[in-house]
C-alpha cells in the first residue's frame, strides 16, 4: 500500500513536467480582450497564470473551510474531554465502591454527574454510592431515573426489586418483577422471584407456565427442569387431594415419572396405585424412591400398600423394604415401627440395638413406648422419653430457616 502510494506520487510527478514541457514547446499566444483592449501572452504564461489562480483558489477554499470547522472541532474536542473525564469519575467511583470507600465513591458520582450525566453508568454510580451510604431514597431515586431510560429500564428495575426486598414490601417486589418478566422473558431473577410469588400463594398453574418459559429460554436444563415440574405438580396433587381428585392423581402420577426419587411424590403416587388395587406398582414406585433415600414416609406407605393387611403382614413388608438398604436407620425405625403394632417387642429391640448407645429421638422414643406397651414399666419409660428431650435431631424438612414436620 505505502510502496502504491509512492510509485502513483512520481508518476503525477512525471506526468505534471511532461505536461509543462509539452505547454512550452506549443507555438502561439492567448489573446484576452477586457474593456476594449487586447491583452496578449505566450501560452506557456498563460499556463503558469491560470495554475497560480487554480492553488490560491483551492488554498482559500481550504482556509475558509478551516476557519468554519474550526468552533465545531473546538466543542467536539471539549465534548471528548468532558467525556473522558466522565468515564475516568465513573471507573474511579466504581473502584472506589468495590472496595467499601463510600466519601470516593461519592465523590467521583459528583465528577462523572457533571461531566457524564447522561451516561447510564453514572445512574449507575449515583445508586451504588447511595447503596453504600445507606442512602435508600437516593438509591430509589437513581434507580427510578435508569427505569424510566430505555436502555437501562430492567436494571432500574432490578435495583428497585432489591430496594423493595430490603425495605420488606413484598408486593412491591413482585409488581417490579413481574414488569421486568414481560420486558425479558429471559431475565433469571425475575423469573426466580415471580415464581417464588406464584408458590407462596400457591398458584401452582401460574409457576408451573413461569417453569416452561424458563426451560424454553435457556435459564435451566433439562434435568432441573423435569425435578423442578415434579416438585410443583407435587404440591398440587397435594393441594387438591380432597378438591379435585381427578386432576391430584394425573399431577401425582406425572410428578413420580419427571422426579421419582422425590419423597412426596412416590408416597401420594403410591396411594393412589394402592387405592386402584395396583400394589406391585405402588411397590416399586416406593422402592425406586427408597433406594435413593430411605424415608419415614416411604416405609409407611410401603406397609399400608395392600389395604387390610394384618400388623404381622405389614412388619414382614417393611423387613423386606429395609433390606434394600441394609444398615440404615430408617429401615430399623421403620421396622421397629411396624414391629411395635404387630407386638414383636423382641424384634422392635433388636432393630433399635445398634443406634441405642448414641439414640436419635426417634430411636428414644420408640424405646420409650417398647418399655411402656411391652412391659408397663413407666420409670423406664420416662427415662426414654427424658433422653429424647436431649437426644439426637432426625433429619426433618426445612427451607430457609423453618423447618416442618411434613413437606
Amino acid at each position: 500500500s505505502r510502496m502504491f502510494r509512492i510509485v502513483l506520487f512520481l508518476l503525477l510527478i512525471a506526468l505534471a513536467a511532461w505536461g509543462a514541457s509539452w505547454v512550452a514547446e506549443q507555438p502561439g499566444d492567448v489573446a484576452l480582450i477586457l474593456g476594449g483592449t487586447k491583452y496578449t501572452v505566450s501560452l506557456s504564461l498563460f499556463a503558469l497564470a491560470l495554475g497560480i489562480v487554480i492553488v490560491t483558489a483551492m488554498f482559500v477554499w481550504w482556509l475558509v473551510r478551516l476557519l468554519w470547522k474550526t468552533p465545531g472541532h473546538i466543542r467536539r474536542s471539549n465534548r471528548e474531554r468532558r467525556h473522558a473525564r466522565g468515564r475516568h469519575a465513573i471507573t474511579q467511583g466504581l473502584l472506589a465502591i468495590g472496595h467499601g470507600d463510600s466519601s470516593a465513591a461519592r465523590a467521583h458520582a459528583q465528577v462523572a454527574q457533571r461531566h457524564a450525566g447522561h451516561d447510564p453508568l453514572t445512574l449507575l454510580l449515583h445508586a451504588q454510592s447511595a447503596q453504600l451510604d445507606g442512602d435508600r431514597d437516593g438509591a430509589q431515586r437513581a434507580f427510578r431515573a435508569m427505569a424510566e431510560r430505555k436502555d437501562t429500564r430492567l436494571l432500574g428495575l432490578r435495583g428497585l426489586f432489591i430496594e423493595a426486598q430490603r425495605a420488606d414490601d413484598p408486593v412491591a417486589a413482585v409488581m417490579l418483577a413481574e414488569e421486568a418478566l414481560k420486558l425479558s422473558p429471559s431475565s433469571s431473577w425475575a423469573s426466580h422471584a415471580v415464581l417464588g410469588f406464584c408458590c407462596a400463594k400457591g398458584d401452582w398453574t401460574g409457576a408451573l407456565s413461569i417453569l416452561d418459559n424458563n426451560q424454553s429460554s435457556g435459564l435451566i436444563d433439562k434435568a432441573t427442569y423435569r425435578r423442578q415440574r415434579g416438585v410443583l405438580l407435587t404440591a398440587r396433587a397435594l393441594e387438591l387431594v380432597n378438591v379435585d381428585r381427578d386432576l391430584s392423581r394425573d399431577s401425582a402420577m406425572e410428578a413420580v415419572k419427571l422426579a421419582p426419587t422425590l419423597v412426596p411424590a412416590a408416597v401420594l403416587a403410591s396411594k393412589y396405585e394402592s387405592e386402584a388395587h395396583q400394589v406391585r406398582r405402588s411397590m416399586r414406585i416406593v422402592e425406586t424412591a427408597w433406594l435413593a433415600q430411605p424415608h419415614p414416609d416411604l416405609a409407611d406407605a410401603y406397609a399400608h400398600v395392600k389395604l387390610g393387611d394384618s400388623a404381622r403382614q405389614r412388619l414382614v413388608r417393611v423387613e423386606t423394604l429395609a433390606a434394600k438398604a441394609p444398615g440404615h436407620i430408617e429401615g430399623a425405625l421403620a421396622i421397629a415401627r411396624a414391629a411395635i403394632d404387630a407386638s414383636e417387642f423382641a424384634k422392635a429391640r433388636e432393630a433399635l440395638a445398634p443406634f441405642i448407645a448414641a439414640p436419635t429421638q426417634r430411636v428414644a422414643m420408640l424405646m420409650a413406648e417398647i418399655e411402656r406397651t411391652e412391659h408397663g414399666d413407666s420409670g423406664r419409660a420416662r427415662a426414654w422419653t427424658l433422653r429424647a428431650v436431649r437426644a439426637l435431631h432426625d433429619p426433618a424438612w426445612t427451607a430457609v430457616g423453618y423447618v416442618s414436620d411434613s413437606w
